[in-house]
C-alpha cells in the first residue's frame, strides 16, 4: 500500500480517535482503514494504536510516529499547494538562455518589462551562443534564432528579424560599393561563426527571385556585437540583425548596402523541454514575448526603423517586411 497513503489514514485516525471517522473522511470503509494502518505497524515492526472495542488509543511509539508523519504531511500539501499555484499565478525564478547580442540587445529590456508586470517572476538569463541542453542544465525555456534543429523540444514561432548588409563609410571610400549581390564575393566579408550555413548569404530581389552568394573574408567571429567594431574600423562587410546595427545606421558611422534586395530573415522561436504543464512563468512570458515581438519595428533603406502594420498580410507577406505574427499554437520540433 501507498506510504503517503498508510500515512494519512494513520494520522487521521489518531486526530479522530475513531476508524469509522477517517473512512467517513477518506471516503473508504472501515476494514479497508484497518488495513491501512495495519501494513504500516508491519512495514514499522511496532505498534502504533491500541484497539478495544470502545475506543483507539495511541501508544508511546505511534505519538512519535504521528508527530512526525503530521510535519510530512503538512509539508507535502504545502508543497503540491505551491506546484498548483505556479500553474495559476506566475510567481518563482524563470530560467532562460539565449544568444549573447540577442539577449544583450532585445531580451533584456523585455525581461524588464515582463519583471514590472509579474513581481512576483524572477529571472536567470544565461548568454549563450551555443545550443545548450535545456533538460541538463534545468532551464524553463531558450530564445533560439535561425532554423532549429531536430529534437524533442517544443518551439514556437515569435517573429523573423530583419539582416542588414552594411559598410562602414571608411571601408565603401576604399573597395567601392557593391551595387549587386554578386559583388559581395570580391568583397572582404565579416562572417558569424554560427550562422547556419556559415559563408551563404541569401538575397530576395523585388521579383521575388532568391540569389545566394557564398563569402569569404579574413576575419571570422561567434559574437556580433565584436563583427560590429570591425565593421565600424573599416575591416569588411556586415551581414547582421537589425537591433544590432541601428543607432550605426541612424548616425552614418555604417551605411546600408543592396537596399532593393530583401536579406535573409531569421526565425526567432521561444523554445521549452517537452511536459504535460508549462508553469504560469513560463507561459505569460512567451505570451509576453509574442505580443511584445507582434509589433517589432523593422529597419527601412535610411537606417530608420517603423511599425510594420501586418493587420491583413499574408504570412509570407508579412515575413518580407521583416516581421512575422507569433502563431496562436506551438509545434513540435521532429523528434529524431
Amino acid at each position: 500500500m501507498d506510504r503517503f497513503i498508510g500515512m494519512a489514514v494513520f494520522a487521521k485516525v489518531v486526530e479522530a480517535a475513531s476508524f469509522s471517522a477517517a473512512a467517513r473522511h477518506f471516503g473508504m470503509s472501515p476494514a479497508m482503514v484497518s488495513k491501512h494502518v495495519q501494513a504500516l505497524e508491519e512495514r514499522l515492526g511496532a505498534r502504533l494504536l491500541n484497539r478495544t472495542t470502545r475506543r483507539v488509543g495511541v501508544t508511546e511509539v505511534g505519538q512519535e510516529y504521528y508527530e512526525r508523519a503530521r510535519h510530512i504531511l503538512a509539508e507535502m500539501e504545502e508543497a503540491e499547494s505551491a506546484a498548483g499555484d505556479e500553474q495559476t499565478a506566475p510567481r518563482g525564478r524563470l530560467r532562460v538562455t539565449t544568444p549573447v547580442s540577442f539577449g544583450t540587445h532585445e531580451l533584456a529590456p523585455a525581461i524588464a518589462d515582463y519583471l514590472a508586470a509579474y513581481p512576483d517572476v524572477s529571472v536567470d538569463l544565461s548568454l549563450d551562443d551555443p545550443y545548450i541542453d535545456l533538460v541538463e542544465r534545468r532551464f524553463d525555456l531558450a530564445i533560439r534564432l535561425g532554423d532549429l534543429p531536430d529534437s524533442s523540444l517544443v518551439a514556437r514561432k515569435l517573429y523573423a528579424l530583419t539582416t542588414v548588409v552594411c559598410a562602414s563609410p571608411v571601408h565603401l571610400e576604399k573597395h567601392g560599393t557593391p551595387q549587386t549581390p554578386a559583388d559581395l564575393a570580391a568583397h572582404n566579408c565579416l562572417v558569424y561563426t554560427y550562422a547556419t550555413p556559415q559563408n551563404i548569404w541569401t538575397f530576395v530581389d523585388q521579383s521575388g527571385n532568391e540569389e545566394r552568394v557564398r563569402v569569404s573574408g579574413r576575419i571570422q567571429a561567434n559574437s556580433g556585437d565584436a563583427l560590429l567594431a570591425l565593421a565600424l574600423k573599416g575591416e569588411g562587410i556586415l551581414l547582421a540583425p537589425d537591433y544590432i546595427v541601428e543607432h550605426d545606421l541612424k548616425t552614418g558611422r555604417l551605411v546600408r548596402l543592396l537596399p532593393d534586395c530583401v536579406t535573409h530573415q531569421v526565425p526567432v522561436y521561444a523554445v521549452y523541454p517537452h511536459g504535460r504543464y508549462l508553469s504560469a512563468k513560463t507561459r505569460t512570458f512567451i505570451d509576453f514575448l509574442a505580443a511584445r515581438c507582434s509589433h517589432v519595428p523593422q529597419i527601412k533603406s535610411n537606417g530608420v526603423k517603423s511599425v510594420a502594420g501586418n493587420a491583413g498580410k499574408s504570412a509570407d507577406k508579412a515575413a518580407i517586411d521583416g516581421v512575422q505574427a507569433p502563431p496562436a499554437a506551438v509545434e513540435h520540433i521532429r523528434a529524431v
